[in-house]
């Protein structure tokens, strides 16, 4: 009996070693994610909500990285460093390929799973990546353009915040061949301020300007929806936007925006992180890319997203 004791004594003690170890292999998962979104930018706050939820599921490290502005070579030195970490798997945002191609190629050979996330669904395979996880940008921009071209527009305005980054490129390019009119790409910067005033100045200069596209819903989408009320045009030019925020979409329910077009960035920092999680356990991956987006939010849907907008969520 003494003997049968101390034996599931013995046993107990192991399993607890086991399952301590088990729990410690868990926590020294360690995953970075380098995308190229600004600290002032509530889209990427949307994004990180994402990737800080699914470390809290699967109980895995993240280091969430990213430049202060927009800026590529800075990017490719955050992507070198992470390489040097050797994590066991590696997200990343490529608004430009051609720049960044060399730091992810350097990450895929030294054996780091790599998983690309809202831009760059065109270049990611070639690059190595596993996976991506986010919308066709092209498309997505062509499926709005269409739409507002079938809501009556003729001369359109699209609103660039972040000029160089190919998706946004590649959402100006979609609009214009989607919405088939005059299209016009106002450059402009990442502040507010700025994009409300040279919105308002654009429209002031063109009297055919009848609709316009901005790119990103608190930067751009908000401002734009300003500017065309303080030129006194609210209702004659339709205003839509790529992505989410509150503000925007109380403006599309009271009809003073068209529409928002969703991507769902909460996806792209939640399902790259779950993907590489399962892969450092159990060598799964998803087969192919996951399309996140695009939806269109229109008057009828945005009242609804408005609260898990205020919330980071959508």
């Amino acid at each position: 009996m003494r003997s049968m004791l101390k034996t599931l004594a013995v046993a107990a003690v192991a399993a607890a070693a086991l399952t301590a170890g088990s729990a410690r292999a868990q926590q020294d998962i360690r995953i970075i994610v380098v995308s190229h979104g600004q600290a002032n930018d509530p889209f990427w706050s949307v994004v990180k909500n994402g990737v800080t939820k699914a470390a809290d599921d699967a109980k895995v490290k993240v280091d969430y990285r990213a430049p202060e502005t927009f800026d590529m070579v800075a990017m490719g030195q955050l992507i070198d460093a992470a390489v040097n970490q050797k994590p066991a798997g590696l997200v990343v945002s490529i608004p430009d390929g051609s720049a960044l191609g060399p730091a992810i190629k350097k990450a895929v050979a030294a054996g780091i799973p790599v998983v690309s996330m809202n831009s760059g669904s065109d270049v990611s395979k070639s690059l190595g990546a596993l996976l991506h996880v986010g919308q066709d940008e092209y498309d997505a921009g062509k499926a709005g353009g269409a739409k507002l071209k079938e809501m009556g527009g003729k001369a359109g305005l699209c609103v660039n915040h972040e000029v160089g980054n190919v998706a946004l490129d590649l959402r100006c390019k979609g609009f214009a061949d989607g919405f088939g009119g005059k299209v016009t790409v106002l450059p402009v910067s990442n502040d507010p301020a700025e994009i409300r005033s040279k919105v308002k100045a654009a429209i002031g200069a063109d009297a055919s300007i009848d609709t316009i596209m901005a790119l990103g819903a608190s930067l751009a989408g908000e401002p734009t929806v300003a500017a065309v009320k303080e030129a006194g045009k609210a209702g004659a030019i339709k205003v839509a936007s790529f992505d989410l925020s509150a503000s925007f979409l109380k403006a599309v329910a009271a009809g003073e925006a068209a529409f928002a077009i969703d991507q769902q960035q909460y996806l792209q920092g939640y399902l790259p992180v779950t993907f590489l999680a399962l892969n450092a356990r159990y060598g799964l991956v998803p087969g192919g890319n996951v399309p996140s987006g695009p939806n269109l939010i229109t008057k009828d849907k945005a009242a609804q997203v408005v609260e898990l907008s205020a919330k980071g969520i959508r």
